[in-house]
């Protein structure tokens, strides 16, 4: 899989483009009814619905906090591996898409609880993923990611893992 997400900011949740209010979001796990609607013809571009039955993936919408309908915003699909969390799909909901996008810093939002979960497992924040060639200097400018093995092959090392969580999840690496 090569990833082909784009991070449009990072912010400390989700930024309402319009506005420029910020929202508070959670990370919810996904479960079958959550993706009626997340389909090809409503302008998303993976199947999730097949990701929810692979053996060892996780799948994740990001929400905001203050929605009771819990509208997703993103989403993620991501493996923990022995040491490490490998992050295989991710994916702004269409209306946070284009000029006339709804949220800015979805994406990061994302990244940044992938990155939190790596903290959570003791694997220093550690997260690869094999990207576009066309966007791996984006993803170093924008979330700290480094070249590793492979010729697509990328990771957020601890410290850019450590900006990350901190941007989106204050005060929870305390004195980092």
């Amino acid at each position: 899989m090569n990833s082909s997400f784009y991070v449009d900011k990072i912010t400390k949740c989700i930024e309402e483009v319009a506005t420029g209010q910020v929202h508070d979001t959670e990370m919810l796990p996904v479960v079958k009814v959550d993706l009626k609607n997340v389909l090809k013809k409503n302008g998303w571009n993976f199947s999730w619905k097949s990701y929810l039955k692979m053996d060892g993936r996780r799948v994740y919408k990001l929400v905001r906090k203050d929605d009771p309908t819990h509208e997703i915003q993103g989403l993620i699909s991501f493996e923990i591996m022995d040491n490490y969390i490998e992050m295989h799909h991710i994916e702004n909901a269409p209306h946070n898409i284009g000029q006339k996008k709804k949220y800015a810093g979805v994406c990061g939002n994302m990244v940044a609880f992938a990155c939190k979960i790596s903290f959570d497992l003791k694997f220093e924040g550690f997260v690869a993923f094999t990207a576009k060639t066309a966007l791996m200097d984006h993803y170093s400018q924008t979330l700290g990611a480094e070249h590793i093995f492979g010729a697509q092959r990328m990771a957020i090392p601890t410290e850019s893992a450590k900006i990350l969580v901190n941007s989106y999840y204050k005060n929870y690496l305390d004195g980092e």
